[in-house]
């Protein structure tokens, strides 16, 4: 049996994802969280193979818990299933940690299978993200700009290029507007960008919205 623990902010799509990992007969749901603090006292208490975490939370997000997790050396493998798209944070949760990363847009039933290749300690990853990995391989070893961004900035990043106002942006990750003004500084800083029109090409050709 393969014990799973969700880890989401949102009750109703971590109940999609337990009915939905509930038609398999080998996989068993034991904890559910909604933070980082949550979910660090779940996986004390309970038993857990597969971690299936989501990178936008409250608080400390899913790259964070990623990083603590490899840093401590913990045996649980981490599954994430994120609403950002693949080509948005795959290779950059792989690269932090994770075992495997689905988006929530693709077909639920391709999350059990993907449980279970990385409760077997193998990656998971979809075809379009494992063409991704064959191109960077291929490419010359240049870094990217907004691989320096934190999480929260990519983020800001991302929603700013959306449309999204700062003060959207700012319920949607429970946060003030002054931090999400402070982030979107930042990466205007990092990625030596002038205005929001700027940023919002710079995403697209970037491929990151």
């Amino acid at each position: 049996m393969i014990n799973v623990v969700l880890c989401d902010d949102h009750g109703v799509v971590r109940r999609g994802i337990r009915e939905t990992l509930a038609e398999a007969v080998d996989i068993k749901v034991t904890g559910e969280a909604s933070s980082y603090a949550e979910v660090r006292d779940v996986l004390r208490n309970v038993p857990c193979d597969v971690l299936l975490l989501d990178l936008a939370m409250p608080g400390r997000g899913g790259m964070e818990v990623l990083t603590t997790l490899a840093e401590s050396e913990s045996p649980v493998r981490v599954l994430v299933v994120s609403m950002f798209g693949e080509d948005q944070y795959a290779i950059r949760c792989l690269r932090a940690g994770a075992q495997g990363y689905v988006s929530k847009s693709r077909d639920p039933r391709e999350l059990s299978e993907a449980t279970r290749q990385v409760a077997q300690g193998r990656k998971y990853v979809t075809p379009e993200v494992a063409q991704m990995l064959a191109e960077n391989v291929s490419r010359p070893p240049t870094e990217l700009a907004h691989t320096a961004l934190s999480e929260r900035e990519l983020q800001t990043l991302i929603k700013i290029a959306s449309g999204k106002r700062l003060s959207d942006i700012a319920t949607e990750l429970m946060l003030s507007p002054k931090t999400v003004s402070v982030y979107r500084a930042r990466v205007m800083e990092k990625l030596h960008l002038a205005n929001n029109a700027a940023l919002t090409v710079y995403a697209i050709r970037n491929n990151l919205v």
